[in-house]
């Protein structure tokens, strides 16, 4: 199939990649003449496991090209995908800017039947808007269906979850769309991954009840963490005990430093913002919310217990993505916790083996290190912010002899209580143990 994907960002990317990578003859489209230089040479413009050898091997068979010209791709292409960003606006409102911008570039450029796929998270009723607005802006009478197809990628495993996904959420209004869109993931679906086909109006509100679903599991352990710690019970018992009910299920169930990243925060707001002008009180979704952004700011008040006086200490923290696999630093818990570090006065050393070039863009005055040994030499108190697997099993003896004083607050639970404080480490986790040194 011939198809046009709106937008090189994150999703756009993985889905122009993946569906070349499937056999289809794919442009994508960015506004970004420096982005698409690179992606014409298969550099990819952030960290994605296995991306890069995708776009590389599809650019080489020349099933993948990327443009800047969205007339070219528009009119050469079946399908146009649009993948633009819909960030948060001052309310919490999700701004669709970028996507109606592209409708109107399809809307200028089409001149037969398309099939116009919402893949950017958009709130509901969207679609039913894109259809109007196009038909307003044809410049004669074209037939075209809109339909939605949002994504369920993480960062960090998206090429997986796209060839493998826990499903594929299609909505539609006519069978033609639908078949066209049937035929594009049949390959997936014959490896048994199912496929939803819903009316457009629910496959929209599923991404973000999706999202909002998660990000009200993680609020909840990361609320009941500061029970336990009041009471003296270990939260990582907690979620399993739990998680053993197959009811509840264990994912999701981590208590830490709160979640970020591009989805669940946006998401989150832009649902409550959608029920709010629906008319329906979105109690549960602000206390998701609300408990999340106090979370990132927990971290400091551990730290000044191990580390009363900050003033010219050196703190060192490990890992600064939002999570790990990925280099994104959108709402990510290191920016609260740098912040608050630097104004408490202490000299704030680093490590991520991926975001350092994003996060020197955001921070200033923070010191970065090659290795996580060479951030944490000398450090007064080590603070744990992404769940790096290589931060898991290194030289414990070898991380007491190289700080100042062995201090630990461990912001997303990698290690054992015990066993740390049995090393000689003064040890802080989140919701462990009534969190006693």
């Amino acid at each position: 199939m011939k198809i046009a994907v709106i937008g090189c960002g994150y999703v756009g990317l993985v889905t122009g990649a993946c569906l070349a990578n499937l056999g289809n003859d794919v442009i994508c489209v960015d506004i970004d003449d420096e982005k698409i230089a690179d992606l014409r040479k298969g550099i990819v413009p952030f960290f994605e496991p296995g991306l890069r050898d995708l776009v590389e091997m599809n650019l080489a068979q020349k099933r993948l090209m990327f443009t800047t010209d969205s007339e070219l791709a528009i009119r050469n292409s079946d399908i146009v995908f649009i993948a633009v960003g819909t960030p948060s606006d001052g309310d919490g409102k999700a701004d669709l800017s970028a996507v109606f911008a592209v409708a109107e570039h399809i809307a200028r450029y089409m001149g037969a039947y398309k099939v116009v796929v919402v893949k950017s998270t958009v709130p509901v009723g969207t679609c039913h808007k894109l259809r109007d607005l196009i038909k307003q802006k044809l410049k004669k009478p074209v037939e075209f269906d809109v339909v939605s197809n949002p994504e369920f990628l993480r960062e960090g495993e998206a090429v997986n979850d796209f060839t493998i996904p826990d499903r594929i959420v299609i909505g539609v209004d006519n069978g033609k769309a639908k078949d066209v869109l049937l035929s594009i993931y049949r390959a997936i679906e014959r490896t048994g991954r199912p496929i939803m086909v819903t009316d457009v109006k629910s496959s929209e509100l599923i991404k973000y009840a999706s999202n909002a679903m998660l990000a009200t599991r993680i609020s909840f352990m990361n609320e009941l963490s500061n029970l336990c710690e009041k009471v003296g019970a270990d939260v990582k018992t907690i979620a399993r005990g739990i998680g053993l009910d197959s009811r509840i299920g264990s994912r999701f169930l981590q208590a830490g430093v709160g979640y970020g990243g591009g989805c669940f925060p946006k998401d989150v707001r832009a649902l409550i913002h959608v029920m709010k002008e629906s008319g329906c009180s979105p109690l549960i979704l602000e206390a998701v919310d609300k408990v999340n952004e106090l979370q990132k700011h927990s971290i400091l008040p551990k730290i000044r217990k191990l580390v009363p006086d900050l003033k010219g200490k050196k703190v060192t923290l490990w890992g600064l993505s939002f999570k790990p696999k990925t280099d994104d630093m959108r709402d990510a818990p290191s920016l609260v916790i740098v912040n608050e570090l630097q104004k408490a006065g202490a000299e704030v050393h680093a490590f991520d083996p991926v975001a350092e070039r994003n996060a020197r863009r955001i921070f200033s005055g923070v010191h970065y290190a090659e290795t996580p040994f060479g951030a944490l030499d000398g450090a007064e108190c080590l603070v744990i912010v992404t769940e790096w697997d290589l931060f898991r099993e290194l030289d414990k003896s070898r991380m007491k002899e190289l700080m100042a004083s062995p201090n630990i607050v461990d912001g997303r639970n990698i290690y054992e209580p015990a066993e740390m404080r049995s090393l000689g480490f003064n040890y802080l986790g989140i919701g462990r143990n009534g969190a006693e040194v």
